[in-house]
């Protein structure tokens, strides 16, 4: 359940082009991409994380100290829509950060993105995870017999992504599909 070393690898890569300095995780279950992420980050870089399993959270925390990179995490114990609300309530949060990276409850996703778009800056990342959700966001003749609220709003997503004039995306096919969205407006 944690997110492919592929796919971490790109993450780390992706920041370090971007320079990035300040960025937003939510669901980081025992923070394997968390751990890339803080990796990637500059010394100064800062990370917060957001999760509501603060056991799965502490199962990667030896990791991460092992690391020394402890210091650039935040972690937030919480639901994700809270936090983020509680974030875009203090207006020196709006556009400041650089990246975000999802991994959540799938069904929030839309409403993550629209918190989120307020919470990038111009030109920054929002990163989605497994949009692809091992094949079966795409049309079967079976959809009906099987309830699947995740494929279900999976495929909203990446529809309303598609057609999102705010953003650039981007599903990239690494591990259970990796959607990229860089803001533009």
């Amino acid at each position: 359940m944690s997110v492919p070393v592929d796919e971490g690898q790109l993450i780390s890569m992706l920041l370090k082009i971007m320079n990035a300095k300040k960025t937003l995780e939510i669901g980081v279950f025992t923070g394997y991409s968390l751990l890339a992420t803080a990796l990637a980050l500059p010394d100064d870089g800062k990370a917060i994380a957001i999760d509501q399993d603060k056991e799965a959270y502490e199962v990667g925390l030896p990791f991460i100290r092992k690391a020394g990179v402890e210091h650039k995490i935040n972690y937030i114990h919480s639901d994700g829509m809270i936090t983020l609300n509680n974030l875009l309530k203090n207006e020196r949060q709006e556009g400041e950060f650089e990246f975000a990276f999802v991994d959540a409850d799938k069904e929030n996703y839309i409403n993550y993105h629209e918190l989120l778009l307020k919470l990038v800056k111009v030109g920054g990342v929002i990163a989605y995870d497994n949009t692809l959700w091992s094949g079966r966001v795409a049309p079967s003749e079976h959809d009906e017999q099987v309830e699947d609220t995740a494929r279900d709003a999976l495929r909203k997503l990446n529809s309303f992504l598609a057609s999102d004039s705010r953003i650039d995306s981007s599903l990239v096919s690494i591990a259970d599909g990796l959607t990229l969205c860089r803001r533009l407006r």
